[in-house]
C-alpha cells in the first residue's frame, strides 16, 4: 500500500514533535510514532523543567554566558542567543497549551537552580515532573487539534528519497505480524525522533531512543555534527532497572552531598563547585569511585529531608519502590547515559543538508549545546526549534487539514517495545564498555570492530539504522584526539586548542575514514 498525502510528515511523538504538529495548525500533519504520543519519549521522564532567563535578576546574556561555557568552547553562539532569547515566548506558549508551572504566592513563574547556571531560571512543575506535565498538557491539545493525524505504534525505518528529495517516509505495522515497509508520502518530512541513550547498558533514556532516527538520516546522506559528545547524567538510581530511573539534578542545587561507602564528599577535591560542578565532572568523579568499589550516594537527608516528598514526589516514588527511604537514607546512584549533544546538523530553522528533510529537538546538533549541554536546555531546544521549524515550513506551500484529518488517526496496538534480541545486548554492552564515560583509542577500535561485525550480520533496516548511528558515534570519537565536555578520553585526557570547534560529517565520509582509524 502506497499511501500518498501532502501533509507534513513528523517522525516522533516527543516533545518537539507534537510541539512541532501544534505549531503547524491549520495545516495538515500527520504524526508517526513507535509508541503511543507521549509514551516512549525522553522529553515525559526530564525531571528539571525548562531553563529561561525570567526570574528576577536574569538576562538573557546570562544564560548564554552560562551555556559557552558548559559547552566547553565549541557553542555555537549565535544558535545560544537565539534559543535563550526565545526561551520566554516558548514558555507561554506551553503555559496557554496548559502546562501548570509552578509559581510563586503574587502569581509570577516560580525558578530554581540548577549545576553550572549562575541564576535561578529553571522553571518547573511540582519540583519534578516538568517533563511529564508538559507531555501531558500537549498530548491532551494534539487530541483535541483536528489538523493533526496521529499514527501510532508505526516504526519509521526508512526516508524516501527521489531526485535528491526527501518525499516520504517507509513505516513499519508490527502489529500486523508482516515486516513489509509501508510507504508514506508527503509534502516535508520533520524528524523529531529524540537521542540514543538507548544503545548503552545504563540510561534514563526509553527503549525507542536508540538513535534510529539520526541513522536514518545518515543513511539517507544527511550531513551530521558533533557525534562525540554524549552526555551522562551523573546521578541515576542505582537499583538495576532498565531505564535506570533519575535523580533530579535540582537536589544538588537543593544542597545534597555526595558520598562514598566511607561517607568522603569525593567531589570535593576534584572542583570548586563540588557537587554543582557540570555534569561531565560530577559523571566522572562518580564513575571512578563506582569503578574503584567504593560507591556513590546522593544524601539528601539533610538538604531537603522530611520534605522530599512534597518537594521531589516522582524520586521519591522510585526510592521508595527500591526499598530506599531518602529522607532517612543516602542514594545509590551512577552515570547513566542521558542526552545526546550530537545529532543531524540543521540550521536555525531545523534544515537538513536533505532537500525536504527538517529535524528538531534530541535527533539534531544545532550547535546550541557544544560539548556538553548545559542543564534544562534540552526541552528548551526542542520548543524553539520545533517552533521555527514550523515557522519556516509556513513559508512553503502547505496543504490546509480538511475538518474531519484528525478522525484518520490510527492506533497499531503496539504499546510496549519488544526485549532487546541479543545483536542489541552486545551493542549495549560494547557501547558502554568503551564508548561510555572513559574512554580510549584501544577500546573504541574494538568497539567499531564489534559495530562492524553486528552490521555485517544485521537483517532489519530498524537495526541498520541504529548500528550506523552506533558507528558514527565511535568514528568520531576515535577522530577527535583530545577531551572535551562529554566526550573523555583516558590517553588524551586535555583539551587540544585544534580541536576547538565543532565536527561535521557525513556516513559516507565517516566510513572512509575506518581503516586507517584500524590501522592506527
Amino acid at each position: 500500500m502506497d499511501r500518498q498525502d501532502d501533509s507534513v510528515l513528523i517522525i516522533g511523538g516527543g516533545l518537539a514533535g507534537l510541539f512541532c504538529a501544534l505549531k503547524l495548525a491549520p495545516k495538515a500533519v500527520t504524526v508517526i510514532t513507535a509508541a503511543p504520543i507521549g509514551r516512549g519519549a525522553s522529553s515525559a521522564w526530564a525531571q528539571a523543567g525548562i531553563a529561561a532567563a525570567v526570574g528576577p535578576g536574569d538576562t538573557v546574556d546570562k544564560h548564554v554566558a552560562d551555556t559557552l561555557i558548559a559547552g566547553d568552547g565549541i557553542v555555537d553562539e549565535a544558535v545560544a542567543r537565539l534559543m535563550a532569547t526565545q526561551a520566554s515566548d516558548r514558555i507561554h506558549d506551553l503555559l496557554d497549551y496548559g502546562v501548570p508551572f509552578d509559581r510563586d504566592l503574587e502569581g509570577h513563574l516560580q525558578v530554581s537552580r540548577e549545576a553550572a547556571h549562575s541564576e535561578s531560571r529553571i522553571v518547573r512543575v511540582r519540583g519534578d515532573m516538568a517533563g511529564r506535565a508538559i507531555m501531558q498538557a500537549l498530548v491532551e491539545t494534539v487530541k483535541n487539534t483536528p489538523s493533526i493525524r496521529v499514527m501510532g505504534g508505526y516504526i519509521a525505518e526508512g526516508l524516501i528519497v527521489e531526485d535528491g528529495r526527501v518525499c516520504g517516509v517507509e513505516v513499519l505495522d508490527e502489529s500486523s505480524g508482516e515486516d513489509r515497509l509501508i510507504p508514506i508520502r508527503g509534502s516535508h518530512v520533520v524528524i523529531a525522533a529524540g537521542g540514543i541513550g538507548h544503545l548503552y547498558e545504563v540510561t534514563t533514556n526509553p527503549a525507542e531512543a536508540r538513535g534510529g532516527g539520526v541513522g536514518m538520516a545518515a543513511r539517507a546522506g544527511a550531513r551530521m555534527a558533533d557525534l562525540e559528545f554524549v552526555q551522562f547524567h551523573p546521578t541515576a538510581i542505582n537499583v538495576g532497572k532498565d531505564p535506570a530511573p533519575l535523580a533530579t539534578e535540582a537536589l544538588r542545587g537543593h544542597g545534597a552531598t555526595l558520598l562514598n561507602k566511607d561517607g568522603e564528599r569525593f567531589m570535593v577535591p576534584l572542583h570548586p563547585d563540588a557537587e554543582l560542578a557540570p555534569r561531565d565532572v560530577v559523571a566522572r568523579g562518580i564513575f571512578r569511585e563506582v569503578q574503584a568499589g567504593r560507591g556513590a550516594f546522593l544524601d539528601c537527608t539533610e538538604a531537603v529531608g522530611k520534605t522530599f516528598a512534597e518537594e521531589f514526589p516522582t524520586v521519591y516514588g522510585y526510592c521508595m519502590e527500591a526499598g530506599i527511604d531518602p529522607v532517612t537514607q543516602p542514594i545509590p546512584v551512577v552515570p547513566a547515559a542521558h542526552y545526546f549533544m550530537g545529532g543531524i546538523w540543521t540550521d536555525m530553522d531545523g534544515r537538513t543538508s536533505l532537500p525536504g528533510l527538517w529535524a528538531c529537538g534530541e535527533v539534531t546538533s544545532t550547535g546550541a549545546h557544544g560539548a556538553n549541554r548545559l542543564a534544562s536546555n534540552s526541552l528548551l531546544e526542542a520548543v524553539v526549534f520545533s517552533s521555527r521549524v514550523a515557522a519556516a515550513l509556513g513559508g512553503e506551500t502547505l496543504t490546509d487539514a480538511p475538518a474531519d484529518w484528525s478522525k484518520g488517526s490510527k492506533d497499531s496496538g503496539r504499546i510496549e517495545p519488544r526485549p532487546d534480541s541479543e545483536p542489541m545486548k552486545l551493542l549495549r554492552k560494547t557501547m558502554s564498555a568503551h564508548l561510555g564515560v572513559l574512554r580510549d583509542g584501544e577500546g573504541m577500535k574494538k568497539a567499531l570492530r564489534t559495530i562492524m561485525e553486528l552490521e555485517r550480520d544485521a537483517n532489519t533496516e530498524r537495526f541498520h539504522n541504529v548500528l550506523a548511528t552506533a558507528k558514527l558515534v565511535a568514528v568520531c570519537a576515535l577522530n577527535r584526539t583530545e577531551s572535551r565536555g562529554g566526550h573523555f578520553r583516558t590517553d588524551y585526557p586535555n583539551e587540544d586548542p585544534a580541536w576547538k570547534r565543532r565536527t561535521f560529517v557525513t556516513l559516507e565520509q565517516a566510513e572512509a575514514t575506518i581503516p586507517s582509524l584500524l590501522e592506527s
